[in-house]
C-alpha cells in the first residue's frame, strides 16, 4: 500500500505516514480524509464515498463488508503548529548535501571513495560540526592533510554549512520522482 501525506490544521505538511497509521487517524477522528479538490471527509464519509471509486492511487482496503480507497492526503483536525527538526549530522547527510562531490576538486565520487575533512583541521581546533565538515575525496584529503585549504592551495568550492530540514528531503531515493501528483500542489514542487 501507499504512503498518506499528513497536513496540519492549517493544511501545511507536517509528515508522511503509512496507511494504516493515516486510517486509525482519521477513524479515531483525529484527523479527515482528503479528496483531490481537498474536501474533508470523516470515517463513514470516507468510505461512503471512496467504495464507489473504479481506481485509487494509494490503493483500497477491503473486508467481507467493506472496500474503501486509502487516502493520499489527511489533515489533522487540532493541530496547527509546524514541527522543528533538525538534519542529523552524519556522515550520509553530509555526503547528501554535498551531493557526493568532493569539496576541493568537484569531483563527484561514489559513497567508498570519499571522506570527511575538516576545513580546519582538529589539530588546529577545528570543530566536528556542519559548517567545518566537508566531502573529500581520498587523493584531495591526502593532499590537504592538516592545512588549511588555502595554505594547501585548495580553494573550497562549496561553503559549508547546516541544511535545513525539509519534508522533501526525508522522500528519499527520488523524493521529486516519487512524490505522488496529489502531493505536489500542497509541497509547492515541480514535476
Amino acid at each position: 500500500m501507499s504512503r498518506t501525506l499528513v497536513l496540519n490544521k492549517s493544511f501545511r505538511a507536517v509528515a508522511v505516514a503509512d496507511w494504516q497509521r493515516a486510517l486509525t487517524l482519521v477513524y479515531m477522528g483525529l484527523a479527515e480524509a482528503l479528496d483531490e479538490e481537498l474536501t474533508p471527509y470523516d470515517f463513514p464519509a470516507w468510505v461512503e464515498i471512496s467504495s464507489n471509486w473504479v481506481e485509487a492511487p494509494g490503493g483500497f482496503v477491503s473486508s467481507t463488508r467493506l472496500r474503501f480507497a486509502v487516502p493520499e492526503v489527511i489533515r489533522l483536525v487540532r493541530y496547527d503548529r509546524i514541527p522543528l527538526r533538525e538534519v542529523a549530522f552524519t556522515r550520509h547527510n553530509i555526503f547528501a548535501r554535498d551531493k557526493h562531490r568532493c569539496s576541493y576538486c568537484g569531483k563527484k565520487k561514489s559513497t567508498d571513495e570519499l571522506d570527511l575533512d575538516h576545513v580546519l583541521p582538529r589539530s588546529r581546533g577545528g570543530p566536528h560540526e556542519w559548517d567545518n565538515v566537508v566531502t573529500s575525496c581520498r587523493p584531495c584529503n591526502l593532499k590537504k592533510a592538516d592545512k588549511l585549504p588555502d595554505e594547501a592551495g585548495m580553494p573550497l568550492k562549496v561553503t559549508p554549512a547546516k541544511p535545513r530540514w525539509t519534508l522533501l528531503g526525508c522522500l528519499v531515493p527520488h523524493p521529486r520522482k516519487d512524490i505522488p501528483t496529489s502531493w505536489k500542489k500542497l509541497l509547492s514542487v515541480e514535476a
